[in-house]
């Protein structure tokens, strides 16, 4: 599917309350601009059964304290780790998202701190880490730049 028709479908899908579809339709640049880079279209992502995904916390070796919580977007199927901590997991499912709705999804995930991207089937050295405090800066920019300037009036006084 290509990114304009995941775009569409984000807003055909988003509450129709008459703000939602506009945002999406306002950050539809941000969210295709960042998912070109990237190489597919979708991605996998392992879920639970109530279809939340998958957080990994990681921590910095030389600092411990210091952690990022993370969820790994996958290639292919084959490329998913159906594993947890605890061994095989039957709780756990690969389900293959569109990429533009990862990253619309990124924006409001609270808890999380990046998505991390692999590129290359069959190997995890490849990849690409979107931060969400980044895509939720240029969102912020392409909002404030969308922002109809209000023209104050010359005789104001």
């Amino acid at each position: 599917m290509d990114l304009q028709a995941q775009i569409q479908l984000l807003i055909d899908n988003a509450p129709q309350d008459g703000v939602i579809p506009q945002l999406v339709t306002a950050i539809a640049p941000v969210l295709s601009a960042i998912a070109q880079k990237l190489r597919h279209s979708q991605y996998y992502i392992l879920q639970n059964m109530e279809q939340s995904w998958v957080l990994t916390t990681l921590s910095d070796r030389a600092n411990p304290p210091l952690e990022k919580r993370v969820i790994y977007a996958f290639p292919t199927i084959q490329d998913v780790p159906l594993r947890s901590s605890a061994g095989l997991d039957p709780q756990l499912v690969a389900a293959p998202i569109p990429v533009t709705h990862i990253l619309f999804q990124l924006v409001a995930m609270e808890p999380v701190d990046s998505i991390v991207f692999f590129e290359t089937p069959r190997t995890n050295t490849d990849s690409i880490e979107v931060r969400r405090a980044d895509l939720q800066n240029l969102i912020q920019q392409q909002l404030q730049q969308n922002r109809p300037k209000r023209e104050i009036p010359p005789d104001i006084a």
